[in-house]
């Protein structure tokens, strides 16, 4: 199989869907890797090293549109992209699709096969492809808070592990996924106050075993929420339905109730948000102040550390790029379940239920589509 990468085009984002290691294990299993010039640079690879790993470098990404069977990116296609592609082709990705009408439309139109990182699952329900990115975003979430708590960025004035005779400031975490334990772990390892909510009793009791006290858990729901935003100097939304739209957890009226200058970063920003006053920034600008209260919605914070973030995400997408070309992807999805969970979009039709329901379309299962 053709299969080609390109340069990210998204503000800030500088990531890439291959490394040169990861074409090294394509081209050995006898695929065709094309790899837009520069495609690399943010995580230090130079052209150079895709060479030397035996890709075919492409002056422009419109030759590796029109020409490679396979797609492998890091963020949702945009605009521009999203013209390039076709039916027939396979788009391997991150794709966001529940609060992005206009891409899953894009998507849809084309034809394209599109298979996204954020659905695909492994055993026990799990969202390995999801999960590192999740776990740099979680451990981001606390730095950003922290610098956005400054007060030259906005912020409160506080240091969020205090001082000897200051109490330290107080961190409220929603969600104890993955995101939400690595926020939490970073927090406490500032030693912030730190307070953890889930609706899962399951998980609030593995929280507390692992934290021994160090974090506090408390069961998620409108009156705990509505009391803890008050007290909080910095709130991490680390909120996840698989696939759908976040839900709205923190209001506009909630805001008049927290502390001036407070910080919420929106790490569901990616799926719609947490919070109903979010919407998308950028590294460029990555906050804005609604009611007093610091905003930081930064949708690809895993950006931020590109060749961290780069490795850790192909370590767990390669092995699936592999099996779709060396099998082609029906075939691997027959024989994945939990790769096939990651399909979105075929020929024109919604394939994930979640993305169907919110936004409206007809949901075709995924087994009506390779079995048709």
């Amino acid at each position: 199989m053709r299969v080609g990468t390109v340069k990210e085009i998204k503000n800030h984002e500088y990531r890439v869907g291959l490394t040169p290691e990861s074409v090294r294990e394509l081209v050995q299993h006898g695929h065709e890797v094309w790899v837009e010039t520069g495609a690399g640079h943010g995580i230090g690879a130079q052209d150079a090293d895709y060479v030397a790993a035996g890709a075919m470098i492409r002056a422009t990404p419109a030759e590796i549109f029109a020409e490679c069977e396979m797609i492998v990116k890091v963020k949702e296609p945009q605009a521009i992209e999203r013209a390039q592609l076709r039916r027939g082709q396979i788009l391997y990705t991150y794709l966001h699709l529940a609060p992005d009408p206009e891409q899953t439309a894009d998507l849809v139109k084309s034809g394209v096969t599109a298979i996204a990182y954020e659905t695909v699952t492994g055993p026990g329900n799990t969202l390995p492809l999801l999960k590192p990115m999740s776990q740099v975003a979680g451990r981001m979430s606390i730095q950003a808070g922290a610098t956005a708590l400054q007060k030259a960025h906005g912020g409160r004035g506080v240091l969020l592990g205090g001082v000897p005779g200051v109490l330290p400031g107080k961190v409220l975490v929603i969600g104890g996924g993955v995101v939400g334990f690595h926020a939490a772990q970073m927090a406490v390892g500032m030693g912030a106050d730190v307070t953890i909510l889930d609706r899962d009793p399951e998980v609030l009791e593995r929280l507390d075993n692992h934290f021994e006290g160090r974090a506090k858990t408390r069961f998620s729901n409108l009156a705990v929420v509505q009391q803890m935003v008050k007290e909080a100097e910095l709130v991490i939304g680390a909120v996840l339905v698989p696939g759908a739209a976040a839900p709205k957890l923190v209001t506009r009226e909630m805001l008049a109730t927290m502390k001036p200058g407070a910080v919420l970063v929106d790490v569901a920003i990616d799926q719609g948000g947490c919070f109903e006053t979010s919407r998308a920034t950028t590294h460029a600008e990555p906050t804005y102040v609604v009611d007093g209260i610091v905003h930081y919605c930064v949708a690809n914070m895993p950006g931020a550390v590109a060749r961290t973030s780069t490795y850790a995400l192909n370590n767990v997408t390669l092995p699936h790029a592999l099996r779709i070309a060396d099998l082609g992807w029906v075939a691997a999805l027959k024989a994945n379940p939990h790769l096939a969970a990651g399909l979105n979009v075929h020929d024109g039709k919604i394939t994930y239920a979640a993305v169907a329901s919110d936004l409206g379309y007809a949901h075709v299962p995924v087994e009506t589509v390779l079995n048709g």
